[in-house]
């Protein structure tokens, strides 16, 4: 007998895409307003994206900036011997401080996130726990310096087209204020409730506002606010995490760029502005931009490097890794490409910055 999850199809029609589209654009867009933009009902919008959610194809999440808990983000590179790989990369995926962990380069690389509670906690894990792991060969670490694009859920353009400019206005009105840069110092005075309305983010960022000043104990006119307050200083920030199931894209790859330092920010902006890139930034270390592409096939791949990349002034030298699989993305497991049933943990963000992520 076939089971469900054989029969199991990702397939995203081109109103689901709309849909997500939107979110992307407005990630707590009211259901009626995307129906209205889209000529759909408001039920029928709901159903559907409780559908993508139900299957693990679309999450809406909340995400806490490290630097405004005064942590470091970290990219870590660990090259190990093949068989130990996945058991590696399952450890690191358990960890709170760790969002995202990919294998790569043919099973033998594990690159993953960190944003350290403390320079101790960093140390114990780079300095000690890793590099005693038998199967560990190397490991090579890099903050992140800036971030050109993963700041915002609409950096991931490959829905763009699927929205014309009226229906993005749209869904845009009122226009939504400039994101606040991410704090270089610890701004975050928690306030009673504000564990509540955080883990209740974190789980779903589409809360209604009502069902969080229930978890906060609070008055639904507190809670409008003590939200808009934490996205207004950049604390946190709302997210849409699309599964790589959905959008087909079977070959992804890393990029890390050596750019001249004079060029450096005019790359990584050109990087960034590729649809296929939903995540680029300056790094320290000898590769001093990493960016992620998504690529449906490894002609895909190659399309970008010669087309996009090619061109760019002050390009010095690069490697191309592909990802041979995602562990965990954006704070949640991923099975089979999809993400995770089960929700990420509600965090503490007083003591440690989300699972969902941080930048």
């Amino acid at each position: 007998m076939t089971s469900a999850r054989t029969q199991f199809s990702p397939h995203l029609d081109t109103v689901d895409k709309q849909i997500v589209r939107a979110l992307q654009l407005r990630p707590r867009a009211p259901f009626s307003l995307v129906g209205s933009v889209l000529g759909l009902s408001e039920q029928t919008v709901a159903r559907r994206f409780r559908r993508l959610q139900r299957d693990g194809l679309v999450r809406v999440t909340a995400g806490f900036h490290a630097r405004a808990f005064g942590f470091t983000s970290w990219i870590v590179r660990v090259r190990c011997r093949p068989e130990g790989a996945p058991a590696v990369a399952d450890a690191l995926a358990r960890r709170d401080d760790v969002s995202w962990v990919t294998i790569m380069s043919g099973g033998w690389e594990v690159t993953f996130n960190l944003s350290a509670h403390s320079e101790r906690d960093a140390e114990e894990l780079l300095v000690r726990l890793l590099p005693k792991a038998t199967t560990v060969i190397d490991v090579s670490a890099a903050a992140v310096l800036h971030s050109f694009a993963g700041a915002d859920p609409a950096d991931w353009q490959g829905w763009r087209d699927v929205l014309d400019a009226d229906q993005t206005h749209r869904i845009r009105t009122p226009p939504t204020a400039a994101r606040p840069p991410a704090p270089t110092r610890a701004v975050w005075s928690p306030r009673d409730g504000d564990q509540a309305i955080l883990d209740a983010l974190v789980l779903d960022g589409r809360t209604e506002y009502s069902a969080l000043a229930r978890a906060a104990g609070t008055t639904l006119g507190r809670v409008r606010r003590r939200v808009d307050a934490l996205l207004a200083a950049g604390v946190i920030y709302l997210d849409v995490d699309i599964a790589p199931a959905a959008t087909g894209n079977t070959a992804p790859v890393v990029l890390w760029l050596t750019v001249a330092p004079g060029r450096l920010d005019a790359v990584g902006h050109a990087v960034a502005a590729h649809p296929t890139v939903p995540f680029a930034a300056a790094l320290t270390g000898p590769a001093n931009i990493m960016a992620s592409v998504t690529t449906a096939t490894l002609d895909d791949a190659y399309r970008f490097i010669t087309d996009a990349l090619g061109p760019l002034d002050g390009v010095t030298g690069f490697e191309v890794t592909p990802i041979l699989r995602r562990v965990k993305h954006a704070g949640t497991y991923l099975v089979d490409g999809r993400l995770s049933v089960s929700p990420a943990a509600p965090v503490r963000p007083a003591t440690a910055p989300a699972r969902r992520g941080t930048r």
